[in-house]
């Protein structure tokens, strides 16, 4: 049998992502992780952490490192922390769950391949909207073909905010790219059909007050010719759907916990057309007057493999008790670097 116990977690960071994402789903999971040790250079973080957990609470990672009740550390520090941290927990030999973005630049990210290797440590990214419940049921429509050959793929994430955090500055790892960009790349490389053959992008600053991008678009083209088109904008007033397919056969529109589709109907094979040299009649349709048998519907976001962004940490407990293997690859995390880094090359926002 392998190990029940708890996995004691520290989490390294009591920000909006430690304290407000990571603490919070790990509550819902006490019989598979136990939340023993928090770090913050913020006393007030700490006092809070203390008073809601009972546990240890430290103000340098060294502490932390220095805690052998540590089994795995949660890194939602900083992003400019991130490379930093995740090699000391794996030189520290403890586990590393690195939050995303999980480097700065793709030059830095090939730093943890390197430290994975030497140490032999266990790394695990923090990509979770590779659960999000519409993202799976929209790659298992895909998967179905109803839609038919999937030729463009569009994705969207669309507000507009005046921000003025540190997220909006560059020398603190801010800007959309780095922001959200880590989840919508990683979707659409997902969405691809093969290796990246050609990328064009746009940066912009728009609404956001400090000086880093707070709108991206970037349109990632396969071997295979298929596109993924993603925007996202903070300095957008009105939203798209956060999903668009477009496929031989139908198209699918998602926002929300909607899903639309139209699709030609399955049962039905379609005829043989020839196009045509002559001129077409003068009068009726001005060209194929063939009737096509559409299928409509409207359905919820329901995918049929049952899923949420925090389930993460249920991927997280079954690769490390059940020796089932992690779905987010660390080469994964550092394609996903690649195309951040190749976009950002030679613009205002490189840093």
């Amino acid at each position: 049998m392998g190990d029940a116990r708890p996995i004691r977690v520290g989490i390294l960071g009591l920000g909006r992502a430690g304290w407000g994402m990571h603490c919070k789903e790990l509550d819902s999971r006490t019989e598979k992780f136990q939340i023993v040790a928090g770090c913050d250079p913020d006393t007030g973080r700490l006092a809070r952490m203390k008073e809601r957990y009972g546990c240890a609470t430290y103000r340098t990672i060294d502490e932390l490192l220095g805690d052998a009740n540590v089994d795995l550390v949660s890194i939602a520090s900083r992003s400019p922390e991130h490379v930093e941290h995740a090699i000391r927990t794996l030189k520290a030999r403890k586990i590393a769950f690195l939050e995303k973005p999980i480097a700065l630049s793709y030059a830095e990210a090939k730093k943890l391949r390197t430290t994975v290797a030497r140490t032999k440590g266990k790394l695990f990214l923090r990509h979770n909207r590779r659960f999000e419940p519409a993202f799976v049921h929209i790659q298992e429509i895909v998967a179905s073909k109803i839609l038919g050959n999937i030729y463009e793929i569009k994705l969207r994430r669309h507000g507009f905010q005046r921000r003025n955090d540190w997220q909006t500055l560059i020398r603190c790892g801010g800007g959309q790219l780095l922001n959200w960009g880590p989840h919508i790349i990683d979707h659409a490389l997902r969405f691809l059909d093969g290796p990246v053959a050609e990328i064009w992008s746009d940066l912009k600053k728009v609404a956001a007050v400090g000086d880093a991008e707070d709108h991206v678009h970037i349109i990632l083209t396969d071997k295979n010719g298929r596109k993924v088109d993603l925007e996202i904008s903070g300095g957008a007033a009105i939203s798209e759907p956060e999903y668009i397919v477009f496929g031989t056969r139908g198209a699918l529109t998602c926002k929300g916990k909607e899903i639309q589709l139209k699709y030609l109907n399955p049962a039905r094979k379609l005829g043989r057309v020839r196009a045509e040299v002559a001129s077409p009649p003068m009068e009726g349709a001005f060209a194929n007057a063939e009737k096509l048998e559409w299928i409509q519907e409207t359905i919820p976001v329901g995918p049929k493999t049952p899923s949420s962004t925090e389930g993460i940490w249920d991927h997280l407990y079954s690769a490390l008790r059940e020796r089932k293997k992690f779905p987010v690859t660390l080469e994964q995390g550092l394609a996903v670097m690649d195309v951040i880094s190749k976009v950002k090359k030679g613009t205002l926002f490189e840093g």
